[in-house]
């Protein structure tokens, strides 16, 4: 098996989704895949070998050139691999040379087989047997994919132990290069004759540097650590505050309409009493005290207190009588 290393112009497909009818018959992973494969930028390493008779025996001998197209139509259920335990049987394992070129092999041969399907239906909705089709092969691609990244994943345990970039939060440096891990497999061309952890190392590392320069950032423009128990909601306060202008502003509009049948020397006690409007006689525009709006008035401050109680008391009866009326 020979790869040329020539990658295909990533674009999206142009064929459409299926039927609602085999999108509701499939699971949602299934029904994730199918979206995904056609919305988004399809790209593959390709190879020359590809395009052999044989092929199929090449890169998936396990697997038969009839069984893509008489397995049963994929759902929750039968959408599961076939060969459950894997094409090839490397996971967990450190690759060599050879095992490494077969699985990225196999990956792109599996992408290239999804191609042609989509490229056969440009502009058309794909059918139930080419949904399934599809599906088959996406599985294949995703279970090489596993593969690799699983053998590939104590390099970036190890990368982040060797990195020393401050006080960067361990957890967070290992899923940025498991990203990283991710995006190499995606990306990598086995016919450059390279090992796969020559290129992923430096892709990891490249997110290592990412992380610092954005958390550098965030901590230039905040340089305190966020603390929850410092942060606390003004709403009621403002709410409170709202509601007690609203009733001002109403026993205002009632004492100015004189809608509560108050006297004249009641209307005078209650302005000055709660700061409701300036009092000829009186200096400044805060609240008085019994004893000077007595003095205002000629009365003793008890009876002042008297005055405002009957006062208070039609304010009362004026919103109580209003609030029923509505």
């Amino acid at each position: 098996m020979t790869a040329t290393g020539a990658k295909i112009d990533a674009r999206i497909p142009t064929a459409l989704e299926p039927s609602p009818t085999v999108m509701n018959a499939l699971s949602v992973e299934d029904r994730e895949r199918i979206t995904r494969l056609l919305t988004l930028p399809f790209e593959l390493i390709a190879s020359d070998a590809f395009e052999a008779r044989n092929a199929m025996q090449d890169f998936f001998p396990e697997v038969t050139e009839e069984a893509t197209d008489t397995r049963p139509w994929c759902n929750a259920v039968t959408a599961a691999p076939i060969d459950a335990a894997g094409p090839v049987g490397f996971a967990g394992q450190t690759l060599t040379a050879g095992e490494e070129k077969t699985l990225f092999l196999r990956m792109n041969y599996a992408r290239f087989r999804i191609k042609k399907i989509l490229d056969r239906f440009t502009n058309r909705r794909l059918t139930k047997l080419a949904t399934s089709e599809v599906l088959w092969w996406q599985h294949r691609v995703e279970l090489v994919q596993n593969e690799i990244v699983q053998a590939n994943m104590p390099l970036v345990l190890a990368m982040a132990k060797r990195t020393k970039l401050g006080n960067i939060d361990y957890a967070e440096l290992i899923s940025e290069g498991n990203m990283a891990l991710l995006r190499s497999v995606d990306k990598f061309d086995i016919g450059r004759g390279f090992k796969f952890s020559t290129y992923a190392c430096r892709a990891i590392l490249k997110s290592f540097s990412r992380v610092a320069m954005k958390i550098a950032r965030y901590r230039g423009r905040f340089p305190v650590e966020f603390d929850p128990t410092l942060e606390r909601s003004d709403h009621l306060e403002q709410q409170r505050i709202e509601h007690e202008t609203d009733c001002i502003d109403e026993l205002r509009c009632i004492i100015r309409e004189n809608t509560a049948d108050l006297n004249q020397t009641e209307v005078t006690v209650l302005q000055a009493r709660f700061a409701l409007a300036k009092v000829q006689g009186l200096e400044g525009d805060g609240p008085k005290t019994l004893e000077q709006v007595g003095n205002l008035i000629g009365v003793t401050k008890e009876r002042v207190r008297q005055i405002q109680n009957r006062a208070l008391a039609k304010l009362r009866d004026k919103i109580q009588d209003d609030f029923l009326a509505a």
